[in-house]
Formats: C-alpha cells, sequence, structure tokens
C-alpha cells in the first residue's frame, strides 16, 4: 500500500468486474412503422431492489443509472439510436429478481441487463443469462464466490461487475487496522445470516493475523435484528482496540449506536455496506466518529470528473451522491460504451466488447475488464467525523 490521505486514501488491488447487458433481437429498419421505430432505440434491462430491505442499494444505483442514461440520450444516444429502460422491482427478492432476469430477455427485447445490486439476488440472474446468452452486470455485487466465475474456475461469459470482491474489501480493511490504527486486538459482530460478512470475515481474519493481530472475540447476528446490547455487554467487557463489522448499514447503524451508548470508543470498521445515508438516521452524528469503511469512490476526491459528477447529481436529484449512485453511474456509461464499440445490438457483440474493455473511465475510477470479469481498479477507505466524510484525519498507509 501507499502513504496518503486517508479520506483519499487509495489501495490499488488487482480486482475483476462483472457487468452485464441482456440481449434482443437484432434491430432492422423499414419504412417508417414499427421496425423502423425499433431500429431508432435500444432497450436495456434495469433489475434492481427497488422496495424492501435493500431498497436504499437498488434506488441509489438506479438514480445514477437513469443519470447516467438521460446524459446519453440528450447527446444523441448510442450510435443513433435513444436508450430505452426497461425497469423492474425485484423486491430485494431473488426469486422475484431470477422471474424478471427471465421476463426481461424472453419477453422485453432487452439487449443488456443491469443489476441487481446485491450479491444474492445478481447470482440467482446467472442461469438464466446464461442459458439466453445475454449478458448482465452489476456494480455492486461483491461476493467473492459464484459470481463471474463458477465453483470449478470458469469464467461465466456473459457475467460481468464492476466493483472489487469482498476478499479485498477484507484484506484492505485489516490493513488498515494493523498499520494505520496499529490495533493488535480486534473483536468481529458478524452477520451470520450473510455471504457477504462471511466473506469480509474470512479475509480480515487471516490478513490481521497475519500481520500479528489477534482475534480476542467473534460475535454474531441475523439480519434484521434490532437489540445488540446482549452482544455488546459481553464485549465491553474484553480488551481490544477495534471492532470489524462486516454487515449491512441496517444493522450497522443500529449496532453502532447502541456500542456507542454502553461507553464502547473503540473505531468501528466495514466495508461498503455502510454506504446509505440511512446508517447516519439510524446510529445519528454523535455515534458515528472513529468508523472507517471501504468503498468505490470518495466525493472527498478532487478530480474533475468526480466533482463534475456530484454537481450534477445533487442539482437533479436535490441531495449529495453516495457510492451507489457513483457506481450506478458508471454502470449506465459501461453499458452504453461497450455498445457502441460493439457496433451492434447483438448480445454476443456487447458481450465481446464488455469482456474487451480498456482503460474506461469512470467516477469510481479507471479500469480495464479482467480475464475472469472482474475490474483492475482502486479501492478508498473512508473515515466519518459526526457522520459525515473526515477530512482532517490523516493516515500512514504501509
Amino acid at each position: 500500500m501507499k502513504k496518503g490521505l486517508i479520506f483519499l486514501l487509495t489501495i490499488v488491488f488487482v480486482v475483476g468486474l462483472m457487468t452485464g447487458c441482456g440481449g434482443g433481437a437484432k434491430n432492422t429498419t423499414g419504412d417508417g412503422g414499427a421496425a423502423d421505430s425499433a431500429a431508432k432505440e435500444v432497450k436495456i434491462g434495469i433489475n434492481y431492489e427497488l422496495t424492501s430491505g435493500l431498497a436504499s442499494y437498488g434506488e441509489a444505483s438506479v438514480d445514477g443509472i437513469m443519470m447516467a442514461f438521460d446524459e446519453i440520450n440528450a447527446a444523441g444516444g448510442i450510435n443513433g439510436m435513444q436508450i430505452k429502460p426497461v425497469k423492474f422491482d425485484n423486491k430485494s427478492d431473488a426469486a422475484e429478481a431470477t422471474s424478471l432476469a427471465t421476463r426481461l430477455m424472453t419477453q422485453e427485447g432487452v439487449v443488456a441487463c443491469l443489476g441487481p445490486a446485491t450479491s444474492g439476488c445478481y447470482m440467482a440472474t446467472i442461469p438464466v443469462a446464461m442459458g439466453n446468452k445475454i449478458p448482465i452486470i452489476s456494480a455492486s455485487a461483491t461476493a467473492d464466490e459464484g459470481v463471474t466465475t463458477t465453483a470449478k474456475g470458469d469464467v461465466n461469459e456473459y457475467v460481468f461487475r464492476l466493483c472489487f470482491n469482498d476478499s479485498f474489501q477484507g484484506v484492505t480493511m485489516a490493513n488498515f487496522a494493523a498499520n494505520n490504527l496499529k490495533a493488535k486486538k480486534a473483536v468481529i459482530i458478524q452477520d451470520r445470516s450473510s455471504d457477504y460478512a462471511a466473506g469480509l470475515t474470512k479475509n480480515f481474519i487471516s490478513t490481521f493475523e497475519a500481520a500479528g493481530g489477534t482475534i480476542v472475540d467473534k460475535e454474531a447476528y441475523v439480519a434484521k435484528d434490532k437489540d445488540f446490547n446482549a452482544i455488546l455487554t459481553k464485549i465491553k467487557g474484553e480488551k481490544f482496540d477495534v471492532i470489524f463489522l462486516p454487515g449491512y448499514y441496517q444493522e450497522a447503524g443500529l449496532v453502532i449506536k447502541q456500542a456507542r451508548d454502553l461507553g464502547i470508543t473503540a473505531p468501528v470498521l466495514g466495508a461498503d455496506g455502510f454506504d446509505s445515508p440511512v446508517l447516519l438516521e439510524l446510529a445519528g452524528a454523535t455515534a458515528l466518529n472513529d468508523v472507517y469503511f471501504s468503498n468505490h469512490y470518495s466525493s472527498l476526491d478532487k478530480d474533475p470528473l468526480v466533482q463534475n459528477f456530484i454537481k450534477a447529481f445533487t442539482e437533479k436529484n436535490g441531495k449529495a451522491p453516495n457510492a451507489f449512485n457513483a457506481l450506478g453511474y458508471d454502470l449506465g456509461k459501461y453499458i452504453a460504451d461497450a455498445i457502441k464499440r460493439a457496433g451492434s445490438t447483438e448480445p454476443e457483440a456487447i458481450k465481446d466488447a464488455l469482456a474487451g474493455t480498456e482503460n474506461f473511465v469512470g467516477v469510481t475510477g479507471s479500469f480495464s475488464m479482467g480475464a475472469d470479469h472482474n475490474p483492475i481498479k482502486s479501492i478508498v477507505v473512508i473515515g466519518l467525523k459526526d457522520g459525515v466524510q473526515d477530512t482532517s484525519v490523516k493516515v500512514d498507509v504501509k
């Protein structure tokens, strides 16, 4: 790792992304009728968690996607075709996500499918994409296994993602704890019902212990739990330097608030599942100090591309963007770029263009697509002070 400012702390890893597009019938030209109209548009499926427990991720992602599509259409579209999004709500349910993927690919005539946002829902759509030979892309499905590659290590030909995976987040936060916070002892509070948390925990433990650290306690909860006082009261009697909390914002916000209420002041570390405005609503600003998490981008990045995106998104939506807004925006731009380079709306050509991506420049960083359909890109660590990104803390990264 390099040395740098904590909140602009960039740790470069080789990671692979999978992004997907759906396929549809080849566009044909006609005499000005329905076929001619179809030739002037390209349908792209949107299969996201817009209601229920994980809606914060899905809604944010779709806001970013739609902003990108609006910009592209206003500039003339893709090779003269306007993007026509076909949007559905999978209700944060894997079975529903599978059903919608089937509908989008077999009935709606899409040339690409974007989403879902979460690993479980996204992985449920992979057999549909592979069976229909239509590429799918997620900007935020970070699970280590079963996404871009099979259990045997074979690449899922039509499956892509735009994000780093859980292994790199776990490694990053363990190194951050050991090298930057000088932590020697850690407690883990893990969502035992989540593959996301399992992957993060596994890699945090192995890296932290390799650096000479000790895991003094490991506690577990289940998604949708509300009361964590029994766990927190137990660990309060332990001696530790940091808490690693791999989970989503719904529970993380409550854990952090209840920990601070009990007088536990140790730094709390997490991953991209923390990135939601709901975290602040649940925990409160006072509790969100000495809280750090890995993420896909930082609003503190001074790159003009990032700052212009933040300005435009804020003006359009009346609020500042989070990482899922930024990932969705990049996803919308990425699929459009692939279709343009393919020079075709055939799924096979789009899939090949996605796989052959080199030096794509996005708000969440520049990347080339790896052979395993994961991107080569950067990861950042963000710290919070009273619930907002902190510019004052400096970190020595090794």
